[in-house]
């Protein structure tokens, strides 16, 4: 794969090093040790195996850039102007329950804005990378949203609620409501990341979901953005790291907004 800056070359590398534990401990799901995060929320031992390969990775080629992780927190507080957004397993429930759909989130980011990500599926063996200013890609080959242009008509995919959100019995209500308007049925795979992916290469032609972190969307917003997409995103004032986002491509993203922002669930 070819990529044109170092940023995203320090990335990939450490996709593949730590891609390496996953493929090994997926392989050999019931001998996971899984301890309890939170109701609805697990980690795996291979969840911290994979982050601390990453994050050693990325403080070797810069031992004073901030990081921002699922499970370590925030590293290097005090940089505010280079900030590395990592997810080493987004899709972590898929992934200790056997189910191939689960990727590594990786984004750079500098004095606020994205500048390369690579969000990795090692199972499939498909690495999207973006650039800002380079465009998208999967493996080698460049990707675009797709061209629908009637929502109907239209694969939309979201994601449901965490198990204690507030707005559980709203963000529910809305699904229904958005799903009986549309004659295909709504898409949810339990991967965010590789959702905004899939939009991004023109599997999917939309996806909006609330109360995401961070770390679980950073890399797909610019993977968005550099395939010709629309994205938008909104940061809950309420909750730490938490946002709100809406992706698609040009032709049905007002019809997408208007459809679930009209439900007004904030």
């Amino acid at each position: 794969m070819k990529l044109n800056q170092p940023k995203t070359n320090i990335i990939y590398k450490a996709c593949i090093k730590a891609s390496k534990i996953l493929i090994r401990d997926f392989g050999e799901i019931e001998k996971l040790q899984v301890s309890t995060k939170g109701a609805g929320d697990f980690v795996t031992t291979s969840d911290k195996k994979v982050e601390k390969i990453i994050i050693n990775e990325l403080l070797k080629a810069h031992s004073d850039y901030g990081i921002l992780s699922e499970e370590a927190g925030k590293i290097n507080i005090k940089n505010k102007e280079n900030r590395w957004i990592i997810d080493p397993i987004d899709g972590t429930l898929n992934f200790i329950n056997g189910i191939p759909q689960f990727a590594i989130s990786i984004a750079y980011e500098e004095k606020g804005e994205i500048k390369n990500c690579i969000i990795f599926d090692p199972i499939k063996n498909e690495m999207f990378v973006a650039e800002k200013g380079n465009g998208a890609y999967l493996n080698n080959s460049r990707i675009r949203v797709s061209k629908k242009k009637g929502i109907n008509d239209s694969i939309l995919a979201t994601g449901g609620p965490s198990f204690d959100s507030k707005k559980k019995d709203q963000i529910l209500k809305e699904f229904n409501d958005i799903s009986s308007q549309l004659k295909i049925p709504v898409r949810k795979f339990g991967s965010a990341a590789l959702d905004l992916a899939n939009v991004a290469c023109g599997r999917f032609d939309g996806f909006w979901q609330w109360e995401l972190n961070y770390w679980d969307v950073a890399a797909g917003v610019l993977l968005i953005k550099e395939s010709g997409g629309f994205i938008d995103i909104n940061y809950d004032k309420n909750l730490s790291n938490k946002c709100n986002i809406i992706a698609s491509n040009s032709h049905i993203h007002q019809d997408l907004s208007n459809l679930v922002l009209k439900k007004n669930i904030e």
